[in-house]
């Protein structure tokens, strides 16, 4: 259960600076492409893995607003897949909060599920692992999305944001547990 907790908390986190950033700019993000999602992730996780190979950052921006920004895309390229890239559509506050909600929600049931089978395993990682295989998902998803988001045997780009979704939850935990 700590794991779950852990995953509401910092959903809520996420959720709320989500909705901040809806009133400055409105759902200006349903532009995207889910595939433009893939690079900004990239990004993110990029930064996160330069600054752990450095040992030191420069931007004193906090790591832990990369993670809640990985979680974030990530929602954003789920909402994008259930309902298509739009330029013209905004979406209402209480549509993407609900949208929002049945994203947070599918994540944290599979995070249970996950946990149920594995254990809390994930604690034994190092953050450095975390931030490869957050890393290692993203170039898998771009390898689907060059392949028109066809698979043969593998899942598809849903369950890669799903992941990176839970992934993100165990790196802010062992951030707080390193401080």
């Amino acid at each position: 259960m700590k794991t779950l907790d852990s995953f509401d908390n910092y959903l809520s986190k996420c959720k709320d600076i989500f909705l901040k950033k809806n009133t400055d700019y409105g759902t200006s993000w349903r532009v995207l492409r889910p595939s433009s999602i893939t690079d900004q992730i990239l990004i993110k996780i990029s930064r996160l893995r330069s600054i752990d190979e450095k040992g030191e950052q420069k931007v004193n921006d906090p790591l832990e607003g990369e993670f809640y920004g990985l979680i974030n895309y990530s929602i954003m390229a789920l909402i994008q897949l259930s309902r298509g890239s739009n330029i013209e559509e905004d979406m209402e506050v209480d549509d993407l909060k609900a949208a929002y909600a049945e994203q947070i929600g599918i994540a944290r049931e599979l995070l249970s599920q996950k946990n149920h089978d594995y254990g809390e395993v994930w604690r034994m990682m190092r953050l450095s692992s975390i931030i490869d295989i957050i890393l290692m998902k993203v170039h898998r998803m771009k390898s689907i999305e060059e392949k028109g988001g066809k698979t043969l045997i593998s899942e598809g780009l849903d369950a890669n944001y799903l992941d990176i979704i839970n992934y993100c939850v165990f790196g802010l935990v062992k951030l707080e547990e390193n401080k």
